[in-house]
């Protein structure tokens, strides 16, 4: 038990008589700094006007990120959130509706941008306790189209890791269910990725195994 605990040295770390521990913080990985080798690589790094495509680093890392996971492109964007966004509205118009869960980062911590940017709906379906979609209640949620009462279901969403269910991982055969769900019915699937690498190195899987 700890009994005393003095005043910090540092900012991450704490004195229990003359012992050091090392503070661990778990609220989430976001809070992570690059290491003094990772500054060191930003520092060096070629740059070069993006808009003309004439940055060597951005256009190394986008070709590489695509050639991970298995697609013919990727665009280097600021953050998850705007990725996910980009990802949605592509796929939507205004008035469009997504299939999402509802325990999902995109409709529980993105403050609501695809609605407010682009005009679209969100229809959630229950997350359960390891974060998957149940198939029938995805097929269930997609609107009929010849009612004209109903938005247009545009895109079926999922995550990997699902954060907000404890980062539990979905294994590629969980997603070809969803995406046999959504491609049965001409809809794209969305993944958000955003920590789909520690799903693959979880199940010692190739990321482009599980986004087949």
């Amino acid at each position: 038990m700890l009994e005393s605990i003095g005043e910090s040295k540092s900012q991450n770390q704490f004195t229990l008589g003359e012992s050091y521990m090392t503070k661990v913080d778990l609220r989430s990985d976001t809070v992570t700094h690059p290491s003094p080798e990772m500054r060191e690589a930003i520092s060096q790094a070629e740059i070069g006007d993006d808009v003309f495509n004439d940055d060597p680093s951005v256009n190394k890392l986008e070709e590489m990120a695509a050639a991970k996971v298995g697609k013919e492109a990727s665009v280097f964007v600021a953050s998850g959130t705007m990725g996910n966004l980009i990802s949605v509205l592509s796929h939507c118009g205004r008035g469009d509706e997504i299939i999402l869960g509802d325990k999902s980062h995109i409709f529980r911590s993105e403050a609501g941008g695809a609605a407010a940017l682009g005009g679209v709906s969100y229809h959630t379906v229950k997350n359960d306790a390891r974060g998957m979609l149940d198939p029938s209640e995805v097929e269930e949620a997609i609107r009929d189209s010849a009612n004209n009462h109903n938005p247009h279901t545009a895109v079926i969403t999922i995550e990997n890791t699902q954060n907000n269910c404890g980062g539990r991982v979905l294994t590629p055969q969980d997603t070809k269910l969803i995406a046999d769900v959504a491609h049965n019915h001409e809809l794209p699937l969305h993944v958000d990725g955003a920590r789909i690498f520690n799903a693959a190195v979880k199940l010692e899987t190739p990321v482009d195994e599980m986004l087949k």
